[in-house]
């Protein structure tokens, strides 16, 4: 067990949780503290949220318009919320429901004060958590049954990205009004975070990868991935890993306890 590493690859401050959570999972299976894995952090991207001043600005007006409000992600919430320094439901004109694709952007509105009990904004998530995406969320969103035409939608998200559910509202009829709030910013190759990786025995490894763009990058650095298994929580994520060389590739449920479970399976059999 000594020789057997996890990697978890989500950005800087947004890792700590996750392997916190792996690591009180596996001591409280109990297994010994001096058996557990080694976890690594490798922040493939980091979160660059922005902060000019005309931005916020050009949002606090835009969302006066607004009749729907999404967040691709809890980046977006957060990088918005920060940018903004003002409270939510003050810079609405009306209720105003709001679209998330998964569980962990309702908890990050949550900590908001944005859809908890007396919040005028209802927030709207696929029910099915196998389905937390943009396919699953504009399954939710046609249930409203509206008049696309007549609506305005303002969706927040980094820089890039993939643009299927704006391209689909926009189809629908929707005004749709794109607001990147960071940009994801590349790990640099001499980063002294690779030197680890440089070390691990890669057949031992497993590979948190929670983000398609960032196993794009990490095909990069040409490593000897066809011995490593990777789980993921999401079947793009799957398939981009497969893509650049992954051994064994393994698609769990979403959410940081799908994550931990997997690894845990994965202790087991290996």
């Amino acid at each position: 067990m000594g020789n057997k590493t996890i990697v978890i690859t989500r950005p800087s401050g947004q890792s700590q949780h996750l392997s916190e959570m792996l690591r009180s999972g596996l001591l409280s299976s109990g297994m010994l503290p001096e058996r557990c894995p080694r976890i690594i952090t490798l922040p493939l991207l980091n979160i660059a949220p922005k902060t000019d001043e005309s931005l916020k600005s050009h949002i606090q007006a835009s969302l006066k318009a607004a009749d729907l409000i999404i967040f691709v992600s809890p980046n977006a919430v957060e990088c918005t919320m920060g940018l903004l320094h003002h409270a939510w439901q003050g810079l609405l004109n009306q209720a105003v429901p709001i679209g998330v694709m998964g569980g962990s952007s309702q908890a990050a509105l949550k900590q908001h004060g944005i859809g908890t009990q007396g919040s005028l904004s209802n927030i709207i998530l696929p029910t099915d958590s196998a389905h937390w995406d943009s396919e699953g969320l504009w399954n939710e969103l046609q249930q409203l049954d509206w008049d696309w035409t007549a609506k305005k939608v303002i969706i927040f998200k980094g820089e890039g990205g993939r643009d299927w559910l704006a391209n689909t509202l926009e189809n629908a009829g929707a005004q749709v009004e794109p607001i990147s709030v960071y940009a994801r910013v590349p790990l640099d190759p001499e980063d002294s975070a690779w030197h680890a990786i440089h070390e691990i025995d890669f057949s031992q490894s497993l590979w948190m990868l929670t983000s398609s763009e960032a196993v794009r990058y990490l095909d990069q650095a040409k490593l000897p991935l066809d011995t490593a298994m990777a789980i993921c929580p999401h079947h793009r994520i799957s398939d981009a890993a497969e893509q650049i060389g992954f051994g064994e590739v393994f698609t769990c449920e979403p959410g940081d306890a799908s994550l931990v479970a997997a690894a845990q399976n994965w202790l087991l059999i290996k």
